[in-house]
């Protein structure tokens, strides 16, 4: 894969996380001091394990970097910031809050979960979530870089005859002060700029928040 990440690095180099480039196989090899039939097949090589998409138009060979892509390049610069800095005790987070459709509810009630919650988190969360949206390039950028951190994983599991999802989970505090979690949830119909907080309490009422409020949270990196 050493191989295979450096020629990921150099598309992203080229712009190819923002959208779409023209990446000729020869340009590639020129910028790698690589030969060209290597150059194509380190692109055929990416594209099979679903990093790049590639698509040949009257111009050329357009290339984007996919999301599973970009996770991979975060996971590197976690890992080079882990050699280089000290690693930082918490991440802040700032999002506006907005009502979701009851999803969290439902999935934060449900047994299998609540009980993985209190195990692995330490508290019984209030049956709800607070879905903050975030605003800004930097907390949209904080979000991914937390998909590159461990996190504390609850696994998929089955009850009641359904599978529920994946749900990676870092100890929190809203506000600075209420214990909490920031939720990032595998099987979700919300974007990359959304995140869901649970707490033991009912968040929007200790904080008297309503739609369009803001919500600083300090995710703990342990």
């Amino acid at each position: 894969m050493n191989e295979e990440w450096f020629t990921l690095y150099e598309i992203a180099l080229m712009g190819a996380c923002e959208g779409g480039v023209d990446v000729s196989s020869t340009r590639l090899a020129e910028r790698l001091g690589i030969s060209q039939q290597t150059a194509a097949r380190r692109l055929q090589d990416l594209e099979r394990e679903g990093l790049i998409v590639r698509e040949i138009t009257s111009k050329g060979q357009i290339v984007r970097i996919t999301k599973e892509g970009v996770k991979k390049l975060w996971e590197v610069y976690v890992g080079l910031k882990k050699v280089f800095e000290e690693k930082p005790q918490t991440v802040k987070i700032k999002g506006e809050v907005f009502s979701g459709m009851g999803e969290g509810r439902y999935y934060v009630s449900v047994e299998g979960y609540r009980r993985r919650f209190e195990e692995k988190l330490g508290f019984t969360p209030y049956p709800g979530t607070l879905n903050l949206k975030l605003k800004s390039y930097h907390d949209v950028q904080m979000r991914k870089l937390l998909e590159a951190y461990p996190g504390i994983i609850i696994e998929e599991f089955e009850e009641g005859g359904r599978t529920f999802g994946r749900v990676k989970c870092f100890k929190a505090l809203i506000e600075g002060k209420i214990e909490g979690s920031l939720l990032l949830i595998n099987r979700t119909h919300y974007g990359e700029d959304v995140v869901e907080v649970i707490s033991p309490v009912f968040l929007r009422e200790a904080l008297n928040l309503k739609d369009g409020g803001s919500v600083t949270v300090y995710v703990i990196l342990e």
